[in-house]
């Protein structure tokens, strides 16, 4: 029996969904490589029915930001291993539709292109349409860089690359830096070692948003399986690449994150930096030697490897990613340990406690802090003023801590508060630069060049015009100093809370110890997470059961505490600090009758469904303080228990 009759075969049977067999069967006549049939030809002949309805259920989907997903499958084809060794990169990335490989890159590729030479031509700007494109130091990144960007220039593009990995904010940077149309940037951030992913950017520096995403999506889906053969040989040729003078532009950018430069000359800060085999060594080392830290490099974890073989995960977020890292600060002595991801956009850190030991904090403490000392900071450089200002903006996401709206609040400034992912920022960032340039043209018909203009005059420009944004983050990691990059940062990042540490340890403080007075002042705050992950085709059934049954019934309350309102992001039209309506979206916010909430949402970047969990208290005075910390967290994992448990049943049906 023939694969294809073998395929049909197990579609009648139930055993491959419908999905899975028409893209099998297009995938085998679409004349492509031969090593793709025979892939399939091994897979189909083991009976990997699960593997191949992950695989072919569906196209990778390119959301509104790009799409990430496996390059290696579970089940790795001989045809696709290559002479490679189990742990090395395979000679190609698997193949499937939902995988991400030559194929569905390319696609992306086409599209966007295909959308910026429409958008171009629609405002009339006859210009070649211009990519810059970095990559991380995953499995096949280089790869999949220099095949999009042989692609762009194949289509008649101006493509640049870089000469090796680097992160996800230079390439940012570099988009305004260069006044190109469209940034890419190949990562998968902190996912598993078999992951990928395709992050499209547009010519502001950020990440695309309405209407620009859903139009790229589009773009990307009408291209044909038969279209992708022409673009698979790599014609490097017409490729610009990108060397030290694109490396200095960026840090000179990213130092301005430094608001107290001295902070660094009144004590010795020793800090312990570690970039997880990722590309935060590129920029994050250089930008803290300079700035006057001892810096303890850990070297286990200093060299690119896409395998991330000292960790399970190469992500920051977890107490096990940092572990070699504090055994070094305590064996050296340091004060804080910092650690970027694969892409250098998050941060994570620990710091020591007065007991001496090294103690890991939290996105959302971490983003707390950096927010209270850069307005503090802010006021006593005169750019904003003493009371605060309506124009002064603060950004954070629904999903972060509320003590940074209590923050912000007392330091009266605006806070705005947006959907997840630092797109949103980003968009609120355009707006901003736009409103000005705006202003400043009918009132004085001043053409203002915005990235050439000192930062400290822009600050004061968009003050007086539009909104000064002056700190952003999520609590995922991630942080944005200033407008210059249109993303989070994990280089400034580490720049900035080294400077807040070292303002701190000037004052005879620890970390842990100022985060109390911060708690003191507004209050303690407490969040946790809950992280269902659903794999596959049945898990994002799961995934959309969950998502469905809050909507159809929303929950009524949890552990003897009733729900007191019930956002629906999907259905209602809620309007945010700026005047702005938020993008519909299958987001819920829960607020109890305790005052405490919670947020729901299915994440965009990986199978997975998220919960956000926010708990607070009052603090008559210090001595209370340790009895409220742990009245909270005992009362907030028993709240996230019933959660889950609630979750997980609404999963099943």
């Amino acid at each position: 029996m023939s694969t294809s009759d073998q395929i049909r075969t197990a579609g009648a049977a139930g055993q491959l969904l419908p999905g899975t067999v028409e893209n099998l069967t297009a995938w085998l006549q679409g004349g492509l490589p031969p090593w793709v049939a025979a892939s399939i030809d091994e897979l189909v002949a083991q009976s990997a029915w699960g593997e191949l309805n992950d695989r072919f259920y569906r196209y990778l989907e390119f959301g509104t930001g790009g799409m990430r997903g496996r390059t290696i499958g579970r089940v790795a084809a001989a045809a696709e291993r290559g002479g490679a060794a189990p742990d090395a990169t395979p000679a190609h990335a698997a193949a499937g539709s939902n995988m991400l490989n030559d194929f569905t890159l390319v696609r992306a590729t086409v599209g966007l292109y295909r959308h910026v030479a429409k958008h171009l031509a629609g405002t009339g700007r006859a210009d070649a349409p211009k990519l810059v494109i970095a990559h991380d130091v995953r499995h096949f990144s280089r790869h999949f860089c220099e095949l999009a960007a042989s692609a762009w220039t194949r289509l008649g593009g101006v493509a640049f690359i870089f000469d090796g990995p680097r992160s996800t904010p230079q390439l940012s940077f570099s988009v305004r830096w260069l006044q190109a149309h469209a940034g890419i940037v190949i990562t998968a951030s902190h996912n598993p070692p078999h992951d990928n992913g395709f992050k499209a950017y547009f010519e502001d520096g950020a990440q695309v948003v309405p209407p620009h995403d859903t139009e790229i999506v589009a773009e990307v889906n009408a291209v044909p399986l038969a279209e992708l053969g022409a673009f698979l040989d790599q014609d490097l040729t017409r490729v610009i690449r990108l060397g030290r003078t694109a490396d200095d532009a960026y840090l000179a950018v990213a130092a301005q994150a430094a608001l107290d430069p001295e902070a660094f000359r009144r004590t010795t800060l020793k800090v312990v930096f570690t970039n997880i085999h990722g590309t935060g060594s590129v920029a994050s080392i250089p930008l803290l030697i300079h700035a006057g830290c001892e810096l303890h490099e850990l070297s286990a974890q200093l060299a690119f490897d896409g395998r991330f073989p000292t960790v399970k995960s190469p992500n920051p977020e977890n107490a096990e990613a940092l572990t070699l890292a504090v055994a070094l600060a305590e064996k050296d002595g340091c004060d804080v340990v910092l650690a970027t991801d694969p892409d250098a956009d998050r941060m994570g850190c620990a710091v020591r406690n007065r007991a001496g030991r090294m103690e890991l904090l939290t996105g959302n403490q971490i983003g707390a802090l950096l927010l209270d000392h850069r307005l503090a900071r802010y006021k006593e450089l005169g750019w904003i003023p003493a009371a605060g200002s309506p124009r002064v903006a603060v950004i954070k996401t629904f999903v972060t801590t509320p003590l940074q709206d209590a923050i912000g609040r007392a330091h009266g400034v605006r806070v705005v508060n947006t959907l997840t992912g630092f797109k949103w920022i980003g968009a609120k960032l355009r707006r901003y630069e736009a409103e000005l340039k705006t202003a400043l043209f009918a009132a004085q018909g001043l053409a203002l060049d915005y990235d050439a203009t000192a930062f400290a005059t822009r600050a004061r420009l968009l003050r007086e015009h539009s909104t000064f944004y002056a700190f952003g983050c999520e609590e995922s990691y991630g942080y944005l100093p200033n407008d210059a990059v249109r993303d989070k940062d994990g280089n400034a990042a580490c720049l900035m809370f080294a400077e807040l540490c070292a303002a701190v340890k000037a004052r005879g403080l620890t970390l842990p110890e100022h985060l109390d007075e911060l708690y003191l002042k507004y209050g303690y705050y407490r969040e946790g997470t809950i992280n269902l992950y659903y794999e596959g085709a049945s898990g994002a059934a799961k995934i959309s059961r969950i998502l469905a049954g809050y909507r159809s019934a929303p929950p009524a309350g949890f552990g003897g505490v009733p729900v007191a309102k019930f956002e629906d992001f999907g259905r209602e039209t809620v309007i945010d600090a700026d005047g702005e309506e938020i993008p519909r979206q299958d987001f819920y916010i829960v607020t109890l009758a305790n005052g405490w909430s919670f947020a729901a949402r299915g994440s965009g970047t990986e199978p997975k469904m998220k919960f956000y969990v926010f708990a607070h208290a009052p603090v008559s005075d210090r001595a209370a303080l340790p009895a409220v910390k742990a009245r909270v967290q005992e009362e907030l994992e028993r709240v996230k228990a019933l959660i889950e448990a609630d979750a997980r049943a609404r999963a099943e049906g």
